[in-house]
């Protein structure tokens, strides 16, 4: 299996080359990496639902609930099974009882919510409509039908105007309400939530004390119709008794058959058993009616509770802060997948096969002007150049290069601002650090930063070798002992690096590989200008310059290929500008 190595600013880091469309395996440093990268979008997303649910948590109104405690007494009979089926199916009647209309009717009447603004003007919330729309009930009043039957808004009567306020107001309290049984028993919860936690209480409290009365009066009409049937029955019993006594009496004054006697003498008193055990049901019936007893009897009023019951703060922000940070990695990876912007080695590494990528923590405010000493200042020491971090690896990796052979190489580009000048500025000093007899030219015709910070008032310059072999010896600066830079010049029409790809110019390399070790050529950015398929195949090799975060793998692909193409040898990429964090 081959290898490839990327440099980073630190130590190499080695990288088995991974086959063509096989997806390497997610790992740990993978996993870090892309924290280290992505950690602002996952905080701002989390912070943004933080947010939200902090301002939903400050402006929402707060809820209190309240609850009453009643136990029911079932009146019911049989056998255990019997008893129990019949204790259950009581227990959810009465249930739904105090969930009627007119329960929570009479609470809305008794407390006067009718006229309470939180009850009657309370404007559906965004939830309610989307239900209401999606079960295809509109929230508006349909003026239509009212038009249309002749009753619009405007001749709407008060009373119907009246009852539909009330029958808003029940709807709202039907929403703030809940009645449940207390686990198998026959206790029975009634909670009312509020803005308040008074308005709670007294909602609870309201709605037993209603609850009470309906089933007293419910109680109450049923014995008050059972005592209209028992009132009919005693008069037919009555009227039963008193012929069954004048039928005694006439065959009494006149007996003839003691049997026939007998038999009516007994039918008589059947008749007034009857009669009067009715008539004692009866007066049983008239009391209930008069002092009726309820099946319900409150045994725990509300109180006023200590703390709001709704919005529940530490839920909703630990809730928002767990969709945030789900919904902020969510991003970030969708981000991180479809960002096609340079920002590891092994995206180049792997896409395009190169020998090595090297990482430069090049700050962006750099300028070459601070780096490097112009021309004629009569220094011969470089000692005193700053290097960037990396280029130690990267000026090694050339060195092995050299050996074999590649002594002419040029640096170029993708994208204009990546730092190729400043590259090939400190490749040389490197180079001619290390005792190598090296050679910088300028020839970047696009923007020849070089030439404008190392030799900014030189009067011969590459443009001028071209047409005179012999001006190399002028024009070619020594900045020390083992490094000459050779500057630009004047571009007139075409640019050097085309003139130099005829190979019918007085410059070549063959001879000036006799002289030099190593020679570094500044070439135009690729988007920029066509310099690089020109001069390339002419080179011993090219380095690809990228911009960390800013170039795209696309272009930096198009570029290699292009290239490729032409006939250059790409020796490696240089990913430049890299954040410090990517050295760690």
């Amino acid at each position: 299996m081959t290898s490839s190595t990327i440099f980073s600013g630190v130590s190499p880091i080695p990288l088995a080359a991974a086959a063509p469309g096989v997806n390497s395996p997610l790992t740990l440093r993978d996993m870090l990496f892309f924290l280290r990268m992505r950690w602002l979008w996952v905080l701002a997303t989390t912070f943004a639902f933080l947010a939200m649910a902090g301002t939903y948590v400050l402006t929402a109104d707060p809820t209190f609930v309240a609850s009453t405690q009643l136990v029911i007494v079932p009146q019911v009979s049989g056998s255990e099974a019997q008893r129990a089926f019949a204790e259950d199916a009581f227990i959810e009647g009465q249930l739904e009882i105090a969930r009627s209309s007119d329960v929570v009717g009479g609470t809305v009447r008794a407390l006067g919510l009718d006229t309470d603004p939180d009850f009657v003007d309370q404007t559906p919330s965004l939830q309610d409509r989307a239900k209401n729309w999606l079960m295809g009930i509109s929230s508006e009043p349909d003026t239509e039908s009212q038009e249309a039957a002749g009753t619009g808004p405007r001749e709407a009567q008060p009373h119907a105007e009246d009852e539909r306020i009330q029958d808003r107001a029940i709807a709202t309290l039907l929403n703030m309400i809940g009645i449940r049984r207390v686990g198998s028993s026959t206790i029975i919860e009634i909670s009312a939530a509020a803005s308040t936690p008074q308005r709670a209480v007294d909602i609870a409290d309201m709605l037993a004390r209603q609850y009470i009365q309906k089933n007293i009066a419910m109680k109450a009409n049923a014995s008050r119709q059972y005592s209209e049937w028992l009132e009919r029955f005693v008069s037919e019993q009555q009227r039963g008794l008193a012929e069954a006594a004048s039928a005694l009496a006439s065959f009494t004054s006149n007996p003839r058959d003691q049997f026939k006697l007998a038999e009516l003498q007994s039918a008589t008193d059947a008749r007034r058993s009857l009669y009067e055990n009715t008539l004692n049901q009866l007066t049983e019936a008239r009391q209930r009616i008069t002092y009726p007893v309820s099946d319900a009897t409150i045994v725990s009023r509300a109180t006023l509770p200590l703390s709001k019951a709704r919005p529940r703060s530490t839920l909703i922000i630990a809730f928002a802060a767990a969709v945030g940070l789900g919904v902020g990695l969510a991003l970030a990876m969708i981000r991180h997948v479809g960002d096609r912007r340079i920002i590891r080695p092994h995206q180049i590494a792997e896409a395009s096969g190169l020998p090595f990528v090297t990482l430069l923590a090049t700050s962006r405010k750099t300028h070459l002007p601070a780096r490097f000493l112009p021309a004629g200042t009569g220094s011969s020491s470089t000692a005193a150049y700053p290097v960037t971090p990396g280029m130690a690896e990267l000026s090694a990796t050339v060195v092995g290069l050299r050996r074999k052979r590649r002594v002419v190489i040029g640096i170029v580009a993708v994208d204009p601002g990546s730092g190729a000048s400043t590259i090939a500025c400190e490749l040389a000093v490197l180079s001619s650090r290390s005792g190598a007899h090296t050679l910088l030219i300028d020839a970047a015709a696009q923007k020849s930063s070089l030439s404008k910070s190392i030799a900014p008032h030189s009067s011969t310059g590459l443009v001028d070798v071209l047409d005179n072999g012999e001006l190399i010896q002028t024009a070619a600066l020594p900045l020390t002992s083992t490094l000459k830079f050779l500057p630009l010049g004047k571009v007139e029409a075409v640019t050097p690096a085309i003139r130099l790809s005829s190979r019918r110019t007085q410059l070549s390399f063959a001879d000036l590989k006799k002289e030099f070790d190593a020679i570094f050529i500044d070439i135009s950015a690729f988007s920029a200008s066509p310099d690089a398929n020109a001069i390339a195949p002419e080179l011993d090799g090219v380095l690809v310059v990228t911009s960390h975060g800013r170039t795209s793998i696309d272009d930096t692909l198009r570029v290699i290929d292009t290239l490729r193409n032409v006939g250059a040898e790409i020796l490696g990429a240089v990913i430049n500008h890299a954040p410090e964090r990517m050295h760690s």
